[in-house]
């Protein structure tokens, strides 16, 4: 059983704030500072290059890869960090699709993060091979996964609503069509149980900045089911993906198992942030984190609800159907969302309409979910987000 008031104290929360944007962006561990200056000024202040194998940085990426891997049920030796979700998915992309030669449709959805349908409308393109992408709504999916699908290319919880797709049964429907699963868990890792292995995906690829707490620019994992790890062929390959590196052939021979999806230098400085936040996680209890998850998510839109009629649930009611945020709709989100964050209340918005809460049971409780959304209720109210102030757009939303 995981003790949700002493993880809330591993964790540094700025005062006066209710902090439901996880989801986005964690908060800082309060041990990631000591481990960053032990990195800086112990490991590259007094090892210098030598830190490569007295520091460890050159393994870190598959060890610190085996300990996300339990969080999304991954067999030991099948996930390793490096680089970003974007050439991640890209990685296992081109793979499946090499894995797959006769066939040429990526089956995706609307509720599909962006920068995954770029990736492949520019592989697309790169290959020009007559590929093409397919995108219908989540609820179609299962209805066009058909014997031209080469790929299934998902997101388990859709980002702006949080509904979650059925890894498992689209992963079975996928192979009993002869197609792969690329699974994207960049709002799953940390947020809910995920079983990888159990639900047969083939590959899948996240982000460690949001529900793990890696800090801004934290690196990604990909994970490769072990049946392919040996055979898969890597479109991006990366001198440190190579067989020996240090051989330094002119010619590019594939790493074993997964070790073939490296391809650049790791970020030592980030993982040394992520193996702070994963001390945390090493002691989590992910079913108590999802029971926690629920009863928090339930709460926040029961209390909602009550006080502002005029919010639209975006989100799955279903509990089981949905990940570890909350989304309303709301014509003024922008602008709302804007004066809730002026209160005190980080969420973000994502257009058109969406006013989108992440809640992380390590730090947020009970307490924090009434009180905002009773702050939120006052703004809904008295229509304080009608202010020229609130509506001026930022960079990022």
């Amino acid at each position: 059983m995981t003790d949700f008031d002493a993880t809330r104290a591993l964790f540094h929360l700025p005062d006066g704030v209710i902090y439901l944007d996880g989801n986005s962006l964690g908060p800082l561990p309060r041990a990631t500072s000591a481990r960053l200056a032990r990195t800086v000024e112990q490991e590259w202040g007094e090892m210098v290059i030598t830190g490569w194998n007295r520091a460890g940085w050159m393994a870190m990426p598959r060890a610190l890869g085996d300990r996300i891997g339990r969080l999304i049920g991954a067999e030991p030796g099948s996930t390793i960090l490096g680089d970003t979700l974007s050439i991640k998915i890209y990685q296992a992309l081109a793979a499946a699709l090499q894995m797959r030669p006769d066939r040429r449709v990526i089956l995706s959805d609307s509720g599909n993060f962006p920068t995954d349908l770029y990736m492949a409308e520019g592989l697309i393109e790169t290959l020009g091979q007559g590929h093409r992408l397919v995108t219908v709504a989540p609820e179609e999916v299962a209805d066009h996964i058909t014997e031209e699908v080469a790929v299934l290319m998902l997101t388990e919880v859709d980002y702006r609503t949080g509904r979650r797709h059925d890894m498992p049964a689209l992963t079975r429907a996928a192979h009993d069509a002869g197609a792969l699963a690329i699974w994207d868990l960049a709002h799953s890792a940390g947020a809910l149980p995920v079983d990888v292995a159990g639900g047969g995906a083939d590959f899948a690829a996240g982000c460690t900045y949001k529900y793990l707490n890696a800090g801004p620019g934290g690196p990604a994992f990909i994970y490769v089911a072990p049946r392919h790890a040996d055979t898969v062929r890597p479109a991006l390959s990366g001198w440190l993906g190579h067989a020996a590196p240090f051989d330094f052939d002119l010619a590019y021979r594939p790493g074993a198992g997964v070790e073939r999806m490296r391809v650049g230098t790791p970020p030592v400085l980030q993982m040394a942030a992520l193996e702070a936040s994963l001390d945390i996680w090493d002691r989590v209890d992910m079913t108590a984190l999802r029971r926690r998850s629920i009863a928090l998510t339930e709460l926040f839109i029961a209390e909602v609800e009550a006080r502002c009629p005029m919010l639209a649930l975006a989100s799955p009611r279903d509990p089981e159907r949905r990940g570890s945020q909350v989304s309303f709709r709301f014509a003024e989100g922008y602008a709302a969302m804007q004066a809730l964050i002026a209160r005190g209340v980080i969420g973000d918005f994502r257009a058109p309409d969406i006013m989108r809460f992440g809640i992380a049971p390590l730090y947020v409780g009970e307490e924090d979910i009434r009180r905002a959304a009773e702050i939120l209720g006052h703004v809904m109210e008295t229509r304080a987000w009608d202010d020229p102030a609130y509506r001026a757009r930022a960079a990022v939303t």
